[in-house]
């Protein structure tokens, strides 16, 4: 069936300027980290893009090696911008990455100049791209001098291959050297990528204020704790759970009683607000002035409508914020 976008996406979505860049970004960003990948559903996929961007979601974050396979999340976009989403392309942002393992020998992961520009082409080959709007270092490389990194990104924006640039899981002293690199080679730095939720403040701690500093914009990834910081373990760990079922990003062990007391304390908090616990979690993140977007992922549409209903309620109290701090610091 032809895929005509709902003529009032726009109205509800709430888009804040990157840094100090031009370039606007919507609250909500969909992650195509799960559940895009050749083992899944390619309707459920076409659904969840098609809510997504009916809801005004207009950025969609990948990287080279998501899956499974490695790699096919950007061919299942690839198809879907073929078939349903082509009219549509100037109206997202599609950012991917590159810095983790994707092919055999020494040049396939990390982050030199020979790897990284390799990997752009790439993705740009599976998902059927000229350029993609952002192209992000996904991890520091320790054994690779920075200016060669950083020098790699700068030059795939000289070649058209990306609008812009960006930085995963860089600590604030590597992102001010990035920084001030990318800028004298004419290619500054975009936005930052970081885990951050109600339960991991590291970042309020430094990053944070060296990308106020910096004017780079901020990007939140696992915003909801991998799940924690939804209903899914208010009562207990289900056996369909991900962290039942993988173990590997959400360990069963990080599920302790005193945990679960804790998510329960916040979900009766975020039933005070009349929202649910995710909604207020992604609130929670979104109230920082640093925070340009939040980052979520989906199995299917509904969860997708759910997160942007986070949009609709109003500001934090200082006794609502305290409350929080209560629970998650205490």
């Amino acid at each position: 069936m032809t895929y005509t976008a709902a003529e009032g996406r726009y109205e509800s979505m709430r888009f804040a300027r990157c840094g100090r860049s031009g370039l606007r970004l919507p609250a909500i960003s969909l992650g195509l980290w799960h559940n895009f990948g050749s083992v899944d559903s390619l309707e459920n996929a076409r659904a969840m893009l098609r809510r997504a961007f009916d809801l005004g979601i207009t950025h969609f974050d990948l990287a080279n090696n998501y899956g499974p396979v490695p790699g096919s999340a950007e061919e299942t976009l690839g198809r879907l911008l073929k078939s349903d989403f082509g009219a549509y392309r100037d109206e997202w942002v599609i950012s991917t990455k590159a810095g983790y393992s994707m092919w055999p020998g020494p040049y396939g992961d990390w982050g030199s100049r020979k790897s990284l520009l390799a990997s752009l082409d790439q993705s740009l080959r599976r998902m059927g791209l000229e350029y993609v709007d952002i192209f992000y270092s996904h991890r520091p490389d320790p054994e690779t001098p920075l200016e060669e990194t950083m020098g790699a990104l700068a030059s795939a924006v000289r070649a058209g291959k990306a609008l812009y640039v960006g930085l995963s899981r860089y600590s604030p002293e590597d992102t001010v050297r990035a920084a001030k690199i990318l800028r004298d080679l004419g290619a500054p730095c975009l936005i930052h990528q970081t885990r951050y939720h109600m339960f991991e403040r590291t970042d309020e701690h430094g990053l944070l204020d060296t990308l106020a500093q910096e004017g780079i914009g901020c990007i939140v990834f696992s915003p909801l704790a991998q799940g924690l910081l939804t209903d899914r373990y208010l009562s207990g760990l289900p056996e369909d759970s991900r962290a039942v079922k993988s173990g590997v990003f959400l360990k069963p062990d990080q599920i302790t009683p005193e945990k679960l007391e804790k998510v329960r304390a916040l979900n009766r908090l975020a039933q005070a607000r009349g929202q649910s616990l995710a909604q207020m979690a992604l609130a929670w993140v979104l109230r920082r002035p640093e925070v340009t977007s939040v980052l979520v992922g989906a199995s299917r549409p509904e969860q997708i409508a759910d997160s942007v209903g986070a949009l609709t309620y109003p500001a934090f109290s200082a006794e609502e914020l305290a409350a929080i701090d209560a629970v998650t610091l205490g």
